[in-house]
């Protein structure tokens, strides 16, 4: 692989996935103007997600681990899984009712962090990745 497109990859991972690593610790620690496990799984049960403490912690350790090994290149298929996993029920529980746009709220982009993610996942990490290290 070029190292350009490894570059462009690198950029791409460390984005999305301090980003979602980003969202898992607002869940998790409080982290970031997030609510933590008690906030977050209040909000959560008002949308019908039970039990909702448990369901923040499991989805908020989604995304920091998914979000970790997505940004480190490492497991990245796994990483990508994970964000994918949280994306999709994202869209099913809070996105679809509302359309495509995300003006509406809709599912704009949660669908473009899926592929996204599948993207990464199915070309590779690139060179500057931990995965790298095995091939």
């Amino acid at each position: 692989m070029s190292a350009l497109a490894s570059t462009g990859l690198l950029l791409i991972r460390l984005v999305v996935g301090l980003t979602f690593a980003g969202h898992g610790a607002q869940k998790l620690f409080g982290w970031f103007g997030g609510y933590g496990p008690k906030g977050t799984g209040g909000w959560l049960e008002s949308i019908g997600i039970r039990p909702g403490v448990t369901m923040a912690i499991l989805a908020g350790l989604a995304e920091l681990i998914g979000g970790l090994l997505f940004a480190a290149g490492l497991l990245t298929e796994v990483g990508a899984a994970l964000i994918i996993v949280v994306m999709l029920v994202a869209i099913a529980k809070v996105h679809a009712k509302h359309g495509y746009w995300v003006s509406s709220n809709g599912i704009e982009y949660p669908f473009v962090l899926i592929v996204v993610a599948l993207g990464v996942a199915l070309t590779g990490a690139g060179d500057y990745s931990l995965d790298a290290l095995w091939r």
